[in-house]
C-alpha cells in the first residue's frame, strides 16, 4: 500500500547493511489476497527457511492475523535450517511458535517500520551491527535516550520520516534487588493473547527460569486490559516461574497511564507469588522507535543492583 516506504526499508538494508535481497512472492500481495490465503504466506516463510543461500529472514511489517499462518508452518523444516528471522507486532505468533521449537528468533525492527527510519533515527544501526552482525559473548543493553513520535502519515512523506523526537527519561527497576539470569522470550501481549490455547502455545514448562519480555502495541490497550492478560499468566503458572519481567515503553500511554500500568504489574505479580523477581519497565521493546533487537532463547541477565540488562551470549555466529 506504500510502496515508497518499503523501498526506503530495502535501501537501509542494502546501502547501510550491505544485504543482498531476495524479494518472495507474499510481499506484493494486496490485502484482500494475503488475507484470503494464509497458506501462500506460510509458504514463503517455509521456502526461505528451506533456501540455503538465505542468511536471514526479515519482516516487511505487522497486521492482526499471523496466528493464521502457524498451522502451515513447516516448525520441522525451520529447525533444520536456522537462520535469522526478524520482526516484531503481529510476527510475535512466528518467533514464538520457532523458538518454543529451540530457535533463536528476533524481535526487532521491520522493514517499513524500523529500518526505512533508520537514518532519522541516532544509535539504532549501531545497535543492530552489535545484536546481528558483530556479536560478542556479552551485550548491555542501555536506553537510547530520546524517543521518537508517530511518523507522520505515510501518504504525504518521501517515506523514511520519523515523528518528533524528544528526550527520555530511560528505563526504570518496578521492584527487585538481586540479579537474575533467564533464556528470553515474550513479544507484543495482545498478539500473545491470540495465541494462548491453540496448538502453537507453548507449555508452562517452557517458561520457566525465563525472562519473559512483554509489550503493547498502537491498539493501547488499557492498564487493566494488561492486568487480566498478565492475570491469564498467572493462571497458566508462567508468573510464579519465570526468573525476570521487562515491560516495554507503551506507545500512546500518557504518564498516568504508565503509572497505572506499573501499579497493574506489581499487583498481578503480588497476586501470583512473584513479589521478589527484578521488573524492568519503560524498555525500548516493540511498538515505538528506535526499539531494541531482543532475541528469544538467549542467556540474559536483569541486575537491578548494577542498572543492568545484558545478554550473557552471543545470539549469532
Amino acid at each position: 500500500m506504500f510502496p515508497h516506504v518499503y523501498e526506503h526499508g530495502l535501501r537501509t538494508m542494502r546501502e547501510t547493511f550491505g544485504l543482498e535481497i531476495v524479494e518472495y512472492p507474499s510481499v506484493r500481495f494486496s490485502t484482500e489476497f494475503a488475507a484470503a490465503r494464509p497458506s501462500a504466506r506460510a509458504a514463503d516463510l517455509n521456502d526461505a527457511f528451506a533456501d540455503e543461500s538465505i542468511a536471514a529472514i526479515v519482516t516487511v511489517i505487522g497486521g492482526d492475523d499471523s496466528v493464521r499462518i502457524l498451522p502451515f508452518l513447516d516448525v520441522a523444516g525451520a529447525v533444520a535450517h536456522p537462520k535469522i528471522l526478524l520482526g516484531y507486532s503481529d510476527t510475535t505468533t512466528q518467533l514464538l511458535a520457532l523458538a518454543g521449537a529451540g530457535l533463536i528468533t528476533f524481535n526487532g525492527p521491520a522493514v517499513m517500520a524500523g529500518l526505512a527510519q533508520a537514518a532519522h533515527l541516532p544509535g539504532l544501526e549501531a545497535h543492530i551491527r552489535a545484536v546481528l552482525f558483530e556479536p560478542t559473548d556479552s551485550y548491555d543493553y542501555r536506553p537510547f535516550g530520546y524517543r521518537a513520535a508517530d511518523y507522520p502519515a505515510w501518504e504525504t512523506q518521501p517515506g523514511d520520516r520519523v515523528g518528533e523526537i524528544t528526550a527520555d527519561t530511560g528505563w526504570r527497576w518496578l521492584q527487585g534487588g538481586t540479579a537474575a539470569t533467564g533464556r528470553l522470550t515474550g513479544g507484543c501481549i495482545e498478539v500473545l493473547a491470540m495465541m494462548v490455547g491453540t496448538p502453537h502455545w507453548p507449555s508452562p514448562e517452557f517458561f520457566a527460569g525465563r525472562i519473559l519480555f512483554l509489550e503493547t502495541s498502537e491498539e493501547v490497550p488499557t492498564p487493566s486490559q494488561v492486568g487480566y492478560w498478565l492475570r491469564n499468566y498467572g493462571a497458566q503458572g508462567i508468573l510464579s516461574s519465570i526468573s525476570g519481567l521487562v515491560i516495554g515503553r507503551p506507545r500512546g500511554y500518557s504518564p498516568e497511564m504508565v503509572a497505572e500500568l506499573d501499579a497493574v504489574v506489581l499487583q498481578q505479580l503480588r497476586e501470583w507469588g512473584a513479589m521478589t523477581i527484578p521488573v524492568l519497565a519503560g524498555a525500548d521493546i516493540g511498538h515505538i522507535d528506535p526499539q531494541w533487537v531482543i532475541p528469544h532463547n538467549v542467556l540474559a541477565e536483569l541486575d537491578p543492583a548494577r542498572d543492568s540488562f545484558r545478554l550473557l551470549e552471543p545470539a549469532v555466529r
